[in-house]
């Protein structure tokens, strides 16, 4: 920029000359009867200005920018030398070409509008509370993390080009959706054929042999249980049963509670993704003071055949008879919209004190986390559906973000906890606190937009950046053991 800024001064700097030799004519002929001046000392003289203007106009830009470059780094979120990941560059089969073919991602929908922002989703307007701008808000699909999650780790700024120093090593590939555009491929090899194959690739890379993949680590958007083919088959691989992978740390929405030794949960991804942690502590400013007329809500559907979401019909039951004190939205094929719409979600959350995280299908829940970005303390009705799970960004004391309320044995109706009853016990005062902490816990549970720049005054640590960290010390305290170590539960 500065050479066309030259070369444009110095082009003016031909054109003036022109004007000036003819200056120079005419001032001879008028002046004839006086000493003339000579074209070598008028020349001499505007190429020392000339001189003198180009050097000013160089400090000008030299300090301008130096200037703008350092308050850019006072600002810009810095790696601290703790992190230092590398990221494979695969063949386009693992990850961004499934995309070509987004339509069959997943055998019950269409996720061509969920993979759109590097999977962020499609821009929706934020809920009323919201002072942050639009563009930080999208309808993030659930198991769409590990899109997320490599769109985040490309921009990082412990991300290194340069393996040899690399403390960890990030192997991008998209096996949620993958697992579900094969959830009904009756041929098991052919639903096996694309973890094989990532295997096949990686055990031939040198740094992979450097520790047999101990320092490596998958992201995965769905639950461990999606990848753990057992017995029974109801359409997951056998990515994580396979021995390199055992090898390698799995960072997934849903470990497994007794199985995943080398599994860590990281959060479901939720709906707001800001460019700046300023837009965070707006957020959180807004949780902190909002209105919040019902004691509890529940968002979620009945099930059938499956013991643990038993609670769920005790939990309609009971909000079905008060409505004044439980908000809910009941999903099913009439209120299915509006459950999958953020707006609603959030707006049942958010007037809301406490909010009931029964199981469903698996032991987690995205809602959790859509509670969290909401400011409501969540309830519990099994430890897998958080406490064994996300030990990485979760208080280890339980009851200060959370309700804990057992699931009653199969069978022992009588057994059934008064929810209501039981919420009201606790003091106004403890609420507070608890509240504040769930406020508190947003940013660790937040995926920031991937493009973020981070140029604000303060900086908080999102998700991935937890999640790095973390891993780091644990990668460092595996590969100095011979054995596996087990995560605190």
């Amino acid at each position: 920029m500065l050479l066309r800024k030259l070369r444009s001064v110095a082009l003016m700097g031909e054109g003036n000359k022109d004007q000036t030799d003819q200056h120079l004519i005419d001032f001879q002929d008028t002046n004839k009867d006086k000493p003339p001046l000579t074209a070598h000392y008028l020349k001499h003289s505007f190429h020392s200005f000339l001189f003198i203007s180009i050097w000013c106009l160089f400090l000008f830009l030299f300090f301008w920018s130096s200037s703008t470059t350092n308050k850019l780094e006072e600002f810009s979120q810095k790696c601290d030398g703790s992190v230092s990941v590398y990221v494979y560059e695969l063949p386009a089969k693992f990850n961004l070409g499934m995309l070509k073919d987004c339509r069959h991602l997943n055998v019950y929908t269409d996720m061509c509008p969920h993979v759109a922002n590097r999977g962020l989703g499609q821009p929706i307007t934020g809920p009323p509370q919201s002072s942050s701008s639009s563009s930080s808000w999208f309808a993030t699909h659930q198991f769409i993390a590990e899109m997320i999650f490599h769109a985040r780790v490309e921009n990082h700024p412990c991300r290194t080009l340069e393996p040899e120093g690399a403390t960890l090593f990030y192997v991008p590939f998209y096996g949620g959706l993958h697992a579900s555009s094969k959830f009904r491929e009756a041929d098991l090899v052919e639903r096996d054929r694309l973890a094989m194959e990532l295997v096949e690739y990686l055990i031939q890379q040198p740094w992979w042999q450097r520790k047999q993949g101990r320092d490596h680590f998958l992201a995965l958007g769905r639950t461990a249980w999606d990848f753990m083919r057992g017995e029974v088959d109801f359409g997951a691989n056998s990515l994580l049963n396979l021995p390199e992978v055992k090898n390698m740390s799995v960072l997934t929405v849903e470990r497994h509670p007794w199985e995943g030794h080398n599994q860590h949960g990281i959060p479901y991804p939720s709906y707001l993704h800001p460019s700046t942690s300023d837009e965070l502590v707006m957020w959180q400013e807004k949780m902190r003071h909002v209105e919040r007329p019902y004691l509890f809500s529940f968002v979620g559907a009945p099930r059938t055949g499956v013991q643990k979401a038993a609670i769920r019909d005790e939990i309609l039951r009971q909000c079905s008879k008060d409505h004044s004190s439980c908000y809910l939205l009941k999903c099913g094929r009439v209120g299915a919209s509006k459950c999958h719409n953020p707006s609603e979600v959030l707006k049942v959350m958010t007037k809301s004190q406490f909010c009931l995280q029964a199981p469903g299908d698996s032991f987690t829940r995205r809602s959790t986390f859509d509670s969290i970005l909401a400011g409501c303390i969540p309830v519990f009705f099994s430890p897998h559906t958080a406490y064994t799970q996300y030990t990485w960004y979760l208080p280890k004391e339980t009851t200060e973000y959370s309700v804990y309320i057992p699931i009653p044995e199969e069978g022992k109706t009588e057994n059934n906890v008064d929810i209501e009853k039981e919420l009201k016990k606790i003091p106004k005062e403890k609420v507070e606190r608890m509240r504040n902490t769930v406020i508190g816990l947003i940013p660790r549970m937040t995926y920031m937009h991937p493009n973020s720049t981070s140029t604000s005054s303060t900086h908080l640590k999102d998700a991935v950046d937890v999640a790095l960290e973390k891993l780091s010390n644990y990668v460092l305290n595996f590969t100095s053991s011979s054995l596996l170590p087990l995560p605190t539960i």
